[in-house]
C-alpha cells in the first residue's frame, strides 16, 4: 500500500490487536478486573461488573474510574489483572515476519502493563521486534482515548505523527491519533464475542478510521510486498 510508504514509527495497540481475541486472554483480565472491584468495593459480582464497564465507557479503563472515583492503587490493581495464564497465545510467525518486514520503529502502546506486554510479546515470538514498549504506567495512569496520553508518548518517544501509523481493536482509540496526522488502522480480532465485552468497539466506518481489517498479519504484508 502506497498510502504507509512515508511511515517509519508502527504503533500496535496490545489486547486483541496483536494477538486474535480467539486466545479469549482478555476474558480472564476481564474476570479479574471485575474480581477486583468487588473486593475492593465489598460489592456483589453483578454490581462489580457493572461499575467495571461504566468505568471503561466513562474514564477510558476501569482502573482510571477506579481510581478516580475510589482512591485506588493502580500497581496492586495492574499486577492482580494481569496475573493469567498467558499460554494461551500462540507463537505467530506469519505476524512476526510481517512486523520485521516494516521499515522504521515499532512500538507497543497499551493501557496495560510492560509485564503484560512482555509476556503477550514472548508467546507470540515478536520482542525481539520491537524498541520499546509504552505503558500505562509511562502514561501517568492517563488512559486512552485522552489526547494527554498520546501527547506524552510522543514526546517521550519521538515519535513524529505525520510519519507514524496507528493499530488498535477499539475505535474511539483512533481518533485522537487521527486528529494529529496519523494512518489509523482498526483491527476487528473480537468477531462474535464483542457483544460478550460489552463496550462498543466502533464498527471501522467512522470517519477517522482510514483503515480496517480482521487479520493484522495479512493486512501487513499488503504494506510491504
Amino acid at each position: 500500500m502506497n498510502y504507509f510508504g512515508h511511515i517509519k514509527n508502527w504503533i500496535f495497540d496490545l489486547d486483541n490487536t496483536l494477538y486474535p481475541a480467539s486466545c479469549r486472554l482478555f476474558d480472564q483480565i476481564d474476570k479479574r478486573m471485575t474480581q477486583y472491584v468487588a473486593d475492593f468495593l465489598g460489592v456483589e459480582h453483578d454490581e462489580a461488573y457493572a461499575l467495571q464497564k461504566s468505568y471503561f465507557r466513562d474514564f477510558g479503563t476501569t482502573m482510571n474510574g477506579m481510581m478516580v472515583n475510589h482512591q485506588m492503587d493502580p500497581e496492586a490493581y495492574l499486577h492482580f489483572v494481569h496475573d493469567i495464564d498467558h499460554s494461551g497465545v500462540e507463537e505467530a510467525p506469519e505476524l512476526a515476519r510481517a512486523i520485521d518486514m516494516l521499515p522504521g520503529r515499532k512500538m507497543v502502546f497499551t493501557n496495560g502493563s510492560v509485564a503484560h506486554a512482555q509476556a503477550v510479546m514472548a508467546q507470540l515470538g515478536i520482542t525481539d521486534l520491537f524498541d520499546t514498549v509504552h505503558d500505562i504506567k509511562a502514561s501517568h495512569y492517563v488512559p486512552k482515548p485522552a489526547k494527554k496520553t498520546y501527547t506524552m508518548m510522543i514526546e517521550q518517544t519521538g515519535v513524529d505523527p505525520a510519519r507514524a501509523a496507528m493499530f488498535e481493536d477499539i475505535a474511539r482509540n483512533l481518533e485522537v491519533p487521527f486528529e494529529l496526522g496519523m494512518k489509523t488502522v482498526l483491527v476487528r480480532s473480537l468477531g462474535d464475542h464483542a457483544d460478550a465485552c460489552a463496550i462498543d468497539l466502533g464498527s471501522g466506518d467512522e470517519p477517522y478510521v482510514d483503515y480496517a481489517t480482521e487479520d493484522l498479519a495479512d493486512f501487513l504484508k499488503t504494506i510491504t510486498t
